[in-house]
């Protein structure tokens, strides 16, 4: 699955927050995510209009193996099929 290129920091953090994850902390031009499903896990998004595809890449593999999901499911569950 090709990664969509225009996502943004809050709306990649909307997205995982299906997956438990909720922003904890907040400054300047980057988001905290914490979840406590499977244990606890942080991510930190930058709250940019748009992504970088590298940095998208990084985010999702790293819930993804907190998941311990694969990561193209990952996506699918975030993105769809498009």
């Amino acid at each position: 699955m090709k990664l969509p290129r225009d996502v943004s920091g809050q709306h990649l953090a909307h997205l995982l927050g299906h997956f438990g994850y909720q922003v904890t902390h907040c400054v300047g031009s980057h988001m905290r995510l914490t979840t406590h499903e499977r244990g606890e896990h942080h991510v930190t998004i930058p709250a940019h209009e748009s992504l970088r595809v590298g940095t998208l890449e990084y985010i999702l593999a790293s819930v993804a193996h907190h998941l311990g999901i694969d990561r193209g499911e990952l996506e699918l569950r975030l993105f769809g099929s498009s």
